[in-house]
């Protein structure tokens, strides 16, 4: 039997198909890209969970595609899917039995797939006449023990049921026959191609002296996030400055013995740093959600990473407590890769439960990160730079310093929780062995 192929989940509600990288006909393996979306984070590959001959593609490149949507079918080779929706129908979990004449049921019918629903069901809905009720029945109205039960059973309001037994009793088979008249759906609020960013500071302005630029999806989605990010959560920021010597010496160290794909950066020990810390204070592993809390099991830290063209975007790196430090920088590098190459898979971008944000290759010293809802906690990370430092002896020399600043949310956790976790985080990157 064919088997449906589904979109994933890549983050966000919807995208657009860019292209198909199979045709029909192609064998399909568990794992083969299938298509390639733009989402308003990043273009996405779409990978296929089924085997065998791709029968099915569903839609046209330029148009939306929705999480869930059926997109295609595989199975044998040759083998008919026939005129599969791309959708599952509502009215065929509903059989239609014998008895219900045929003149009743195609209105219905056509209702349901009618584009105004409301105009099509009305006529229909008003022609059906409702026994009425009688107060010395069951429930007022006259239906069989096995037509209730069936009712029951399958969640039918009884009132709403025409009989075609004796007196207008309610039968075994009208029940099989019912098919519940569509809802009256009220046309969707137009949707606008981007939120918009700012309403108060007056007439967009014009001229020559002005370049006016459409704002990109992302960069929309970016906007709408932090706004809501920065109204919504309490922000409060703890920084340390961190000695890095020991941990770029030892990073100079292991790197000499590994190959490229395993050569580790300071953002690698960063991230095993900070993952090794959330063991120790899972609450900031932790995400808000009002009345509850949702504390996560895995740590999986979010890798803030800039675009080439502009725009922000965060890779995954999954259980970073428990991989080995080359492993943790192999897939880093991978996924960064490609996250700048527009070849991001779902998985890349999914169940970050905290986020590291670092800057220090722009040569920035310090600065404050926005919390990435609904993560609770973002480390910000400037550059290790030389800079004059007093020894234990009283001398001043020179040190290889760096700041890091955490952000968190103060719904969650609390300015002792904040500066505990940063102590922590320090004593880890500067004895390094603990990250191996």
């Amino acid at each position: 039997m064919a088997e449906q192929i589904i979109m994933p989940d890549f983050g966000t509600d919807e995208g657009i198909l860019l292209n198909w990288t199979k045709q029909v006909g192609d064998i399909l393996k568990n794992g083969d890209v299938i298509a390639e979306i733009e989402t308003d984070k990043a273009t996405v590959e779409v990978p296929v969970t089924v085997s065998g001959t791709l029968l099915q593609l569903i839609g046209e490149p330029g148009k939306t595609v929705k999480i869930g949507d059926v997109i295609g079918y595989a199975g044998a080779a040759g083998e008919n899917v026939g005129a599969a929706p791309a959708v599952a129908p509502a009215a065929a979990a509903a059989p239609v039995a014998a008895p219900v004449a045929a003149a009743a049921v195609a209105p219905v019918v056509a209702a349901a797939v009618a584009p105004v629903v409301a105009a099509a069901v009305a006529p229909v809905v008003a022609a059906v006449p409702v026994e009425p009720a009688d107060g010395n029945l069951p429930d007022g109205l006259r239906a069989s023990p096995v037509a209730r039960k069936m009712a029951a059973d399958r969640g039918i309001d009884l009132t709403q049921v025409q009989g075609s037994g004796p007196a207008g009793r309610i039968v075994k088979a009208d029940i099989e026959g019912y098919v519940p008249p569509a809802p009256v759906v009220a046309a969707p609020a137009p949707v606008a191609a981007a939120p918009a960013i700012v309403t108060s500071y007056g007439k967009l302005p014009e001229g020559a002296d002005v370049e006016i630029i459409d704002t990109s999806k992302m960069r929309a989605r970016i906007a709408s996030r932090m706004v809501d990010s920065k109204q919504q959560i309490p922000h409060f920021y703890v920084t340390t400055e961190i000695d890095v010597e020991a941990m770029l010496k030892f990073r100079a160290q292991i790197n000499s013995a590994m190959d490229d794909a395993h050569k580790v950066s300071v953002n690698d020990f960063i991230i095993k740093a900070a993952a090794l810390t959330l063991t120790e204070f899972p609450n900031l592993n932790t995400h808000f959600y009002g009345d509850k809390l949702a504390r996560h099991k895995r740590i999986n830290i979010g890798i803030a990473v800039a675009l080439p063209n502009g725009g922000l975007i965060n890779v995954v790196a999954k259980d970073a407590d428990k991989v080995s430090l080359s492993t943790l920088a192999a897939r880093n590098k991978e996924m960064i890769a490609r996250a700048r190459d527009n070849k991001l898979k779902p998985d890349d971008m999914q169940g970050s439960t905290f986020t590291v944000s670092n800057l220090g290759t722009f040569d920035v010293e310090h600065f404050l990160a926005i919390v990435n809802p609904p993560e609770a906690g973002i480390l910000a990370v400037g550059s290790a730079k030389k800079v004059p430092v007093v020894l234990a002896d009283g001398t001043v020399g020179v040190g290889n310093r760096m700041k890091v600043t955490i952000s968190v949310d103060h719904r969650v956790s609390d300015g002792a929780e904040g500066a505990q976790f940063m102590k922590r985080f320090k004593e880890i990157l500067e004895a390094p062995m603990q990250l191996v």
